[in-house]
């Protein structure tokens, strides 16, 4: 469990440094055709510190344009000019840590009235400030807990 939580901490570290770059385009051409436009590098050349065709250098600009080149033939293209590829993922919620409580919050609201339901059905029915605090507290200890479950 411990554990655990470290790992959330230092993931949610490292997406709050990536967050600096959250309004960052990408070259509508892509990064690779626009930094071999930017150095004045024709596809030969290109292909060549790469060792693979021009032909290539062109599929290669192409998939990355149309969103189907791979990690790896990223860093080949930035290995071959000593530029480091950097890629990451920014939760719209902010964190990690936010996508647990929001999903904790979910599972302690269909917990609390199913509960709740079986309370009515015999005649012990809960105000509705009861049953918040109810969602409440079974959401803080499902967060602090993380069960298994918490995925399904």
């Amino acid at each position: 469990m411990k554990k655990q939580r470290l790992i959330l901490e230092q993931i949610d570290a490292k997406i709050a440094q990536l967050k600096k770059a959250e309004n960052f385009v990408i070259p509508a051409s892509g990064w690779v055709y626009s930094i071999r436009q930017a150095l004045g590098m024709s596809m030969r050349q290109l292909g060549d510190k790469m060792r693979i065709t021009p032909q290539s250098i062109k599929e290669i600009e192409e998939r990355e344009k149309n969103g189907t080149i791979t990690i790896k033939g990223l860093r080949q293209f930035g290995h071959s000019l000593d530029l480091k590829l950097i890629y990451g993922f920014l939760p719209s919620d902010g964190s990690l840590e936010k996508i647990i409580e929001k999903r904790a919050f979910e599972l302690a609201t269909e917990i609390v009235n199913r509960t709740s339901i079986s309370m009515k059905l015999e005649d012990q029915e809960n105000n509705p400030n009861r049953l918040h605090k109810a969602v409440k507290e079974k959401a803080e200890e499902i967060k602090f807990t993380m069960p298994k479950y918490l995925w399904d």
